[in-house]
């Protein structure tokens, strides 16, 4: 195909985007972890990225539209990362993801409980979720009757990482 990918086939052309694990994994901890520097998101990584790795899917995501990039006006080297309408709309791709995982697969209970109450939310927590980020990334205005779902995810997963400590 004339713009380099293979096929004009849509599944194959997420996975051209998308398809390998680290792109998504970066995806994830901004959306999940709010991690918005390239060192929170090395530094903090459970997978352990390796430095030259996560520049090259920065790259490629920024290049794909998925995140941008801006200077991070405390230190001109810095920059912040933010997810694009078209990263957010990956919301309710994650969460039948991990909605699959939790079922199949031996998961870890601090590391699963995001997933397992995006499941139980449904479209409207995941609804919710998108137009939270839209304000955190997008610059869009909060609706004060909306309470945070971010709020809501990390809450449940410190609340599972104390008990497992407390055990």
């Amino acid at each position: 195909m004339e713009d380099g990918f293979r096929s004009g086939c849509p599944i194959n052309l997420t996975l051209e985007v998308l398809g390998d694990r680290w792109s998504l994994i970066v995806i994830r901890d901004i959306m999940f972890g709010n991690r918005r520097h390239f060192r929170e998101l090395l530094q903090n990584s459970e997978e352990g990225i390796a430095s030259n790795i996560l520049a090259s899917r920065l790259k490629r995501l920024l290049e794909h539209g998925l995140l941008t990039r801006v200077d991070d006006p405390s230190h001109k080297q810095k920059g912040i990362y933010s997810l694009t309408e078209m990263s957010i709309s990956l919301i309710p791709i994650f969460a039948e993801m991990g909605a699959w995982g939790n079922r199949f697969l031996p998961v870890s209970e601090e590391l699963s409980i995001r997933a397992q109450l995006l499941e139980e939310g449904g479209r409207p927590l995941w609804n919710d979720f998108m137009q939270e980020l839209r304000v955190l990334h997008l610059g869009a205005i909060r609706d004060p009757q909306t309470p945070s779902v971010f709020g809501q995810l990390q809450a449940a997963y410190q609340a599972v990482v104390a008990s497992r400590e407390g055990s």
